[in-house]
């Protein structure tokens, strides 16, 4: 058994199909920052077991769960755009 956050996956997944074009920086500490700026800004959808993850998954085709992740994530991008840390 292992806990995800399941909004991590789901944020990670935006972030990269989001930044596979772009022409900022996308170093792993620019992506980390992104996915924590993101991440504090979405309530976390922890799950443990399968059916949580199956539920989850569901829950991702949920039109206002989709609008929020990809409003956090541009957010997040955004932000680090505008000043990287490193």
């Amino acid at each position: 058994m292992k806990l995800i956050n399941y909004n991590e996956v789901l944020v990670r997944e935006k972030l990269e199909e989001l930044l596979k074009d772009s022409t900022f920086c996308t170093c792993e500490q620019c992506k980390l920052d992104m996915m924590a700026i993101a991440l504090n800004n979405l309530p976390p959808k922890y799950v443990v077991t399968e059916q949580g993850e199956v539920y989850s998954k569901a829950q991702a085709f949920n039109a206002q769960n989709a609008v929020d992740i990809l409003g956090a994530v541009t957010n997040a991008i955004e932000k680090v755009k505008r000043s990287p840390r490193h």
